[in-house]
């Protein structure tokens, strides 16, 4: 591609515009600039809330891929690829899934997380062949995520995920985007023209990183890993973690500290599991057994067993 036509293409992007709330930053003091990002900033949530209904169709096919074994992948360039990786990172340790249950594909591999690795994102190859590496299937959910929703990279991993049957999801910032057109699923949120002019790290990518929480966190509340408001399939595997493991048991039991001890040694530190047991009084192969028959749902174990 030319540089005039990279340049004309990007003249008409949203997320490359000027913003002319923002034309005199350079000549105001610290306070005032600080003022006036957080002014643009609370724009954001506004243009997620206006996309929750593609956010929520995206949910429910991706819940449908983790009940039949599927995968979430996210898959971007540079700001884009870092905030999949980082919200696919947070999932085992959250929710105590399988670490390849939510992959984050970055163009460049992983040095590009800490580097630019120049021209990585401009070859729609690497984002096929990515796929192809991790053995993609038609039962996986592929989110291919690019602000200005053009990045060759991800339009290659979208071409070639829809390919195979994979469900496929664009999340840009930028309205009738191409990667839009080819997913089967769009969520672009507008955010409009950035503090500076094309840094999208900010506004921008605020917004995929709410969008990002929303997708993983419904989801996984969907799938049964909450009770009430607990995250009750927390991986305790340091001893942050284990101290906020007994913490939840105690506020979903009334328990004390002492007692919620006692149970998660029981459990090895599961959670949901003493939590079945403390309320119910159940022995830990009967609370076990409940859990499987209730598909991993705690409510519904606890439901079955007070009934």
């Amino acid at each position: 591609m030319t540089e005039q036509r990279l340049i004309s293409e990007l003249e008409q992007l949203v997320s490359e515009g000027r913003n002319p709330n923002t034309m005199h930053i350079d000549l105001l003091p610290t306070f005032d600039i600080l003022r006036e990002i957080n002014y643009e900033d609370q724009t954001v949530p506004t243009a997620v809330e206006k996309v929750i209904p593609a956010i929520a169709a995206a949910v429910n096919q991706i819940v449908a891929a983790f009940q039949k074994g599927g995968r979430l992948i996210y898959m971007g360039a540079g700001t884009s690829g870092r905030l999949g990786v980082l919200d696919a990172s947070e999932c085992p340790p959250t929710f105590s899934v399988p670490p390849d249950m939510v992959i984050g594909l970055i163009a460049g591999g992983p040095e590009a997380l800490q580097n630019s690795i120049e021209g990585a994102e401009d070859d729609p190859e690497q984002g096929r062949q990515a796929l192809q590496d991790i053995k993609l299937t038609a039962s996986d959910v592929v989110v291919g995520i690019a602000v200005s929703g053009r990045t060759p990279y991800v339009i290659g991993g979208l071409n070639y995920a829809k390919s195979i049957g994979a469900v496929t999801v664009a999340l840009s910032c930028n309205p009738n985007s191409v990667i839009a057109g080819i997913a089967d699923l769009a969520i672009s949120p507008v955010v409009g023209p950035e503090i500076l002019t094309g840094s999208t790290r900010l506004k921008s990518g605020t917004a995929q990183k709410l969008i990002l929480n929303m997708l993983t966190t419904a989801s996984m509340i969907r799938i049964g890993k909450s009770y009430q408001n607990l995250m009750v399939d927390v991986h305790a595997s340091n001893k942050k973690l284990v101290a906020r493991a007994t913490r939840i048991v105690m506020q979903a039991t009334g328990c004390t500290q002492g007692d919620a001890r006692r149970v998660l040694d029981q459990t090895g530190n599961d959670v949901k599991l003493a939590i079945l047991m403390e309320i119910t009084g159940m022995g830990i192969e009967e609370a076990r057994a409940a859990l499987q028959n209730a598909g991993g749902f705690l409510r519904k174990a606890i439901s079955a067993k007070t009934a």
